[in-house]
């Protein structure tokens, strides 16, 4: 991808959109425990992580953990909910500012991509960690899960029919735009030669060619 930088790169900061995830929690002390449990989910896994690897990053005791969360499961449900509503309201917002079209999917495959480069850490908890979400709770995520799929087999419908874009299968190529989006967490750096907006809308570029649709113009 190297040849392929844009003049507008610059380096993000590490960490800073990320912690705006969380800041509907309170007290302080969560929202540190959150974000401590997002470094820690996302460098060692699950369940390689234990309480106590999660309050040593915020100088709390391991015991401050359950003070605010009955479960080191239920702090990562707190932060797979979080992060989802986060990626969805970013979709939506992408799909709600251009009219159908092609305008309308590189908006949103811009803006999806980009939210996982940004967010890099937070998403690879999110994507890769739903096997350690309790039964119980991961309902109300299948239920964000396949709002984002609605989201665009609607919005690749819309230029279908008014002959912009062509797809034999909707929903396979909702999928294969939503698992490239996706990725983006596994392998993105913040040291890299892309921005997470110049990586967004490579990825519009690339994917709108695979709708047969003109590149995108946003």
């Amino acid at each position: 991808m190297s040849g392929l930088i844009g003049a507008d790169d610059r380096p993000m900061r590490e960490g800073a959109d990320e912690a705006a995830v969380f800041d509907c929690l309170e007290p302080p002390k969560a929202r540190a425990l959150v974000m401590a449990g997002v470094e820690c989910f996302a460098d060692l896994g699950f369940d390689g992580t234990t309480t106590r690897d999660i309050a040593e990053r915020v100088d709390l005791s391991p015991a401050a953990v359950y003070v605010h969360f009955p479960s080191k499961a239920d702090l990562l449900f707190t932060i797979s909910k979080l992060g989802h509503e986060s990626a969805l309201q970013t979709l939506e917002a992408a799909a709600a500012s251009e009219p159908p079209g092609t305008e309308r999917i590189g908006a949103m495959i811009s803006a999806f991509a980009a939210w996982h480069a940004r967010n890099r850490r937070l998403a690879k908890v999110v994507q890769y960690e739903l096997d350690a979400i309790p039964p119980e709770r991961r309902p109300e995520l299948n239920r964000m899960r396949r709002r984002f799929e609605t989201v665009f087999e609607s919005t690749i419908e819309e230029g279908i029919e008014a002959n912009l874009l062509t797809a034999p299968d909707v929903a396979g190529a909702a999928m294969a735009i939503l698992s490239l989006c996706i990725d983006v967490a596994r392998w993105y750096s913040p040291q890299g030669p892309r921005s997470p907006e110049s990586l967004g809308r490579f990825y519009a570029d690339l994917l709108l060619r695979m709708l047969n649709a003109a590149p995108a113009t946003a």
